[in-house]
């Protein structure tokens, strides 16, 4: 690989002089300018990144530390995180947390050192100090998908509350009344989607007793204990709503070992719709988030602080998907709307 030495020597000029013209100094002539010009021409250089960092203090290099790379949501983002990224002109590194605090901190420590110009986080349950330092301390950074309350970071994420309700509604009006949910870990939408499937159940009277909340870890192992734990029960849910789709996975493979059938004896459905849920038998009734949507306008709120410009946080609505795991028939309609609960004065 050419160095600059090497331009030099083929241009006939000083290295100072080579510099000067690739860093686009106006203190040269023009015959300086073409003579370098054609010397990388001919022999490929290609200018270091890094050391053209030190001298612009900006690498065009973005970092994106997800939960779990092996939940398809998050594969799904990063693609659009990259997506979005290389069209403003930025690289982006990955950095996979496995829902571990010490392993955020670990990327994100690495990500630093590598000078990336800001940080997109889905933060671990809590976050992790060396995050939290950073964020602190002023680095450019995004939240996407989770966020933590108190620190001051935008926050790019959807909304699943409406759609929560929607489910209910179609459950309800499908005549399930025993509904039960597996949760996730104690992070912000963890515990936001515990509050709105209790929330949902309460505005049809409906109550969420202790045994019908099972705590997952939105791993598939936990779905398949949690669900296995429901089936054991003297009156067992007549619908598992699992917080996201590896948890789904599980619970499925729970129901199935039993020689149980969904819907038959069982219905299911799930947070985070996934492109092979359409495959399974049957087709899984899920809540879908916007996801390339929240990867693209991460990146531009991120590139936005970058660039001294404001980065406003983002807020996207998700959206219920009717297919066949809780009993639907084969033309489903869509559900009607949930009822709104009045305050009294």
């Amino acid at each position: 690989m050419a160095s600059i030495k090497d331009v030099a020597a083929e241009a006939g000029l000083s290295v100072a002089t080579v510099s000067r013209v690739l860093n686009g100094h106006p203190s040269v002539s023009e015959d300086a300018r073409r003579r370098v010009t054609d010397a990388v021409e001919r022999l490929g250089y290609r200018p270091n990144a890094v050391a053209r960092s030190l001298r612009t203090d900006q690498t065009r290099t973005l970092g994106l530390v997800i939960s779990d790379v092996m939940n398809p949501y998050f594969t799904e983002l990063a693609r659009s995180v990259e997506e979005e990224a290389r069209a403003l002109g930025y690289s982006v590194i990955i950095g996979n947390a496995d829902e571990r605090p010490d392993l955020q901190d670990h990327h994100v420590t690495t990500l630093l050192d590598r000078r990336i110009d800001g940080l997109l986080v889905s933060p671990t349950d809590g976050g992790s100090p060396g995050m939290l330092g950073a964020a602190r301390a002023g680095t450019p950074m995004v939240f996407v998908d989770r966020w933590i309350p108190g620190v001051d970071v935008p926050v790019v994420r959807s909304d699943g509350t409406a759609a929560v309700r929607d489910l209910v509604a179609h459950l309800h009006g499908l005549g399930h009344r025993r509904l039960a949910i597996i949760a996730g870990p104690a992070t912000t939408t963890g515990r936001e989607r515990v509050d709105a499937f209790r929330a949902a159940l309460a505005a049809y009277g409906l109550e969420l007793p202790d045994a019908y909340i099972g705590q997952g870890d939105f791993q598939a192992g936990s779905g398949r204990r949690v669900t296995e734990g429901f089936l054991d029960l003297a009156e067992p849910p007549e619908v598992v709503f699992a917080a996201d789709n590896l948890m789904a996975l599980g619970s499925l493979d729970a129901v199935r070992a039993r020689g149980l059938r969904v819907p038959d004896d069982i219905g299911l459905a799930a947070f985070d719709d996934i492109p092979w849920f359409v495959h399974t038998d049957p087709p899984v009734t899920a809540i879908a988030q916007p996801v390339r949507d929240l990867g693209r306008a991460a990146v531009r709120a991120l590139v936005d602080r970058i660039e001294g410009r404001p980065g406003e946080s983002v807020t996207l609505p998700a959206r219920l998907v009717v297919r066949r795991s809780c009993g639907e028939p084969e033309t489903e309609r869509p559900p009607s709307p949930s009822p709104v609960r009045r305050s009294t004065p």
